[in-house]
C-alpha cells in the first residue's frame, strides 16, 4: 500500500467527512480524501498539504493535488 487513511484525523466539508492520508513508507502526512477510490494506490499520484478530494473525483497516474486545491464531483486528475 502506498498510503493509509488516518481515521482519527478528519475534517467535515459540506456534510462529508474527509480523512487525512499518510504515506506508508515515509509516514509523510498528505491531504484529505473521502474514499480510498479518490486516490490511486499505484503510480506517483498524491494529495498533499490541505488539498481535498471527495465524491467521485479520482487522482491517478502521476497527478499531484496540493495547496488548498479542492477536487470533487466527477473530476479526474490524471497524468500519463
Amino acid at each position: 500500500m502506498k498510503y493509509k487513511i488516518l481515521k482519527g484525523e478528519f475534517i467535515g466539508v459540506y456534510g462529508r467527512i474527509l480523512y487525512r492520508i499518510i504515506k506508508s513508507d515515509t509516514c509523510e502526512k498528505g491531504g484529505f480524501i473521502e474514499f480510498e477510490k479518490n486516490l490511486s494506490q499505484s503510480g506517483d499520484a498524491w494529495v498533499s498539504d490541505n488539498a481535498r478530494v471527495s465524491g467521485n473525483a479520482e487522482v491517478s497516474g502521476d497527478a499531484k493535488v496540493s495547496g488548498d486545491a479542492k477536487l470533487s464531483g466527477d473530476a479526474f486528475g490524471k497524468t500519463k
